[in-house]
């Protein structure tokens, strides 16, 4: 827990921190006077003043802020062309415009480093989705997909690879049925599925070598002889072309004794062993015989262009995803229950940094891409509402009243003050068992 209060402490400091400085850049650019730009929140600690602007380190170090002049309608204003509010209408909404979109570039940015640092990634990542068997029982059996069967179109995407599936169902909602276009044997078929993260239980799973990766102590592959880099090529006779087919026919084994043929350093060899049932530390029992499977993966590296560009086709599909999802929550279609709040970050950040460097930066570009989505959002206090409130003025030919202004405000706090309270409940409620 500390580990990840640490990381979304800077994480999300640093987010709001460039969500700021983007408002603070346009803002210069269109002659505003910046009185305060802080880095934290809360009494002033030290800083220095460089022409009308105060920049300063402030005591909650969680983010930061900008004040400009002539910002607030409430007090009372002298008129100057340098403040915000003597500005045109146009760039008052660029400046509001300015943090979400530095908000997006640096989601961008920050994710194509990671495409130029590379890394290793299944071979089958981005190949066209071809299946090679189906779980038994799962979504995609249901939906009547088949082996051999190539998806060319799934969730409106034309083609998908893999790495392109398992990103619409990390942003598709649980449950959510999601269209699906099959090429069977030339025959074009329509059908759709029930979404989950797991792409292989959605769609079926990819033609992959059943190499085992590691052997569990005191458990049948180990008194049988397995080993680590072991080639499993057969199950009872069947020849294997998936991890999760060996996986399946071990549950549909149940207790009954199997003989395996594997190849092991080129040279084939035959085992038996018995699954036994037992909890392999998921809360789930089931038959298993105590292996991993070791995924053949390929390096994966992009150069700096390519990267810039592979990002930003990624952020655009996940922030058309974000917006998405914001109008289900928005219309029933989809619950606050989904939602995490901070607890959830925080439980997020504290895996993603256990898991590497790499996970706590792309969980920090995912922050980002979602504090720029959601600040555009139409709600008072948000930038999204000032652009609506703007646009209304625009649109009248006139500024709206202070007391006008004020509700409008009140509303928009009342209303994410009661988000916030239901989200932090379903936080909570998390945290225990059976929810």
């Amino acid at each position: 827990m500390l580990t990840g209060i640490v990381a979304v402490a800077i994480g999300l400091g640093v987010m709001v921190l460039v969500h700021e400085w983007g408002h603070f850049v346009v803002a210069r650019f269109f002659g505003v006077r910046v009185e305060v730009f802080s880095i934290g929140f809360g009494p002033r600690l030290f800083g220095t003043r460089r022409g009308p602007t105060d920049y300063r380190i402030s005591a909650l170090p969680l983010g930061g802020y900008v004040r400009m002049a002539g910002d607030n309608p409430a007090e009372e204003r002298r008129g100057d062309p340098d403040e915000f509010l003597s500005k045109p209408r146009w760039q008052r909404v660029l400046i509001a415009l300015a943090g979400p979109t530095t908000n997006f570039l640096m989601a961008v940015v920050l994710t194509a480093a990671l495409f130029v640092h590379g890394g290793e990634q299944p071979s089958y990542a981005d190949k066209p989705v071809v299946i090679a068997g189906v779980v038994k029982g799962s979504a995609a059996e249901k939906a009547g997909i088949q082996a051999g069967d190539r998806i060319v179109g799934f969730a409106g995407v034309n083609n998908p690879t893999w790495d392109r599936v398992a990103l619409e169902l990390a942003l598709s909602a649980p449950g959510h049925s999601e269209p699906v276009k099959i090429d069977r044997n030339g025959q074009l078929l329509t059908t759709s599925v029930q979404s989950e993260p797991q792409p292989f239980n959605v769609l079926g799973y990819p033609a992959e070598p059943v190499v085992v990766g590691a052997v569990a102590p005191s458990l049948p592959a180990q008194h049988a002889g397995l080993m680590e880099g072991d080639s499993i090529a057969t199950a009872n006779g069947q020849h294997l072309e998936a991890p999760s087919q060996f996986s399946g026919l071990v549950q549909q084994n149940g207790g009954k004794r199997m003989t395996l043929e594997i190849v092991r350093s080129g040279q084939p060899m035959t085992l038996e062993l018995t699954p036994m049932w037992g909890d392999p530390g998921d809360g789930m029992p089931r038959w298993e015989i105590g292996i991993t499977f070791r995924f053949v993966t390929s390096p994966k590296r992009y150069s700096p262009p390519a990267a810039m560009v592979k990002a930003t086709q990624f952020h655009i599909v996940l922030a058309n995803k974000l917006v998405y999802l914001v109008g289900q929550l928005f219309t029933g279609k989809v619950s606050l229950k989904q939602v995490q709040g901070p607890l959830g970050i925080v439980q997020e950040s504290s895996r993603a940094a256990k898991r590497g460097f790499g996970d706590l930066v792309s969980l920090m570009a995912l922050v980002s891409l979602n504090l720029g989505i959601l600040n555009l959002l139409p709600i008072p206090i948000l930038d999204g509402g000032h652009i609506l409130m703007l646009s209304i003025e625009g649109l009248l030919r006139h500024d709206l009243s202070l007391k006008i202004k004020e509700r409008f405000v009140t509303v928009g706090m009342v209303f994410l003050l009661l988000v916030f309270l239901i989200v932090m409940y379903n936080d909570v409620l998390r945290l225990f068992p059976g929810h």
